[in-house]
């Protein structure tokens, strides 16, 4: 099965980087966000991804360009122009990267894959979002209700204080607490598709989240899986900042392979 990974934004929010690299490039312990996430399907046994490119797309191309190179060991022969890899750290994964253009919205993204999606399930996830959820009870669930798309529900710690109210009289005030959201669920990315959504996206001005997804849900063909454990999506500086902090703190929550 397929993994897209939605990589072709501005990223605008975090521009103290983005300036320079696509957000997905930003890393976290030496290693691309991209990485993170790769790592994460791969440990469920998906390895064959689609990286729908387009803001400074030729970066991501770059870096998993040079990536087998730089993840082994080399002899290399000055008389005679020859380079040989040795002991090669590098996963065993195949990527195809696409540029999905500069402006196009993420429905018209998923939209160019077509050709390379049209023939079964595939799993749609953004490229700054890590997590914990199990993909195998994710995909187990969308299966079960034979419905054309699956999105993982999560609900992020509060950024903010929060005042709780009996009636209108304010009786406790926590700072930035913990506790999950009051609002509610929100689509955390890992998501599932069948081939059908394409009939529902005509192209690069259709957005995944605005027009396709609401009209699915109208359909009676979208499910929610959800997802009580951890996520945490790197929007702003402050985002990557504490997703640095965890990694360096030995166990990051996400580091589902390594545990």
């Amino acid at each position: 099965m397929k993994v897209v990974i939605l990589a072709g934004g501005f990223g605008t929010r975090l521009a103290e980087e983005t300036h320079r690299i696509p957000k997905p490039i930003i890393e976290i312990g030496g290693k691309p966000i991209l990485w993170h996430i790769m790592k994460h399907y791969s440990f469920y046994g998906f390895k064959e991804f689609i990286i729908a490119a387009g803001y400074k797309g030729e970066i991501i191309k770059r870096y998993f360009k040079e990536y087998h190179e730089l993840n082994s060991d080399i002899t290399v022969n000055l008389r005679e122009g020859r380079i040989e890899l040795m002991n090669s750290n590098a996963e065993d994964w195949i990527i195809h990267i696409v540029d999905t253009g500069l402006n196009t919205l993420t429905g018209g993204r998923i939209k160019r894959l077509e050709k390379l999606l049209k023939h079964g399930t595939f799993t749609v996830t953004y490229g700054d979002g890590l997590s914990d959820v199990n993909l195998k009870k994710l995909l187990a669930f969308h299966k079960s209700y034979g419905k054309i798309a699956t999105v993982t529900a999560v609900r992020p710690p509060s950024r903010f204080g929060e005042i709780i109210f009996k009636g209108d009289v304010e009786v406790k005030f926590v700072e930035k607490p913990q506790t999950l959201v009051s609002e509610g669920w929100i689509n955390g990315g890992y998501m599932v598709f069948e081939p059908e959504v394409f009939n529902y996206i005509e192209g690069d001005d259709i957005s995944l989240e605005v027009h396709v997804l609401e009209r699915l849900s109208r359909e009676n063909q979208l499910v929610a899986y959800k997802h009580e454990g951890f996520w945490h999506c790197i929007d702003t500086l402050r985002d990557l900042r504490l997703a640095q902090s965890l990694w360096e703190g030995g166990n990051p929550p996400w580091k589902i392979w390594d545990k």
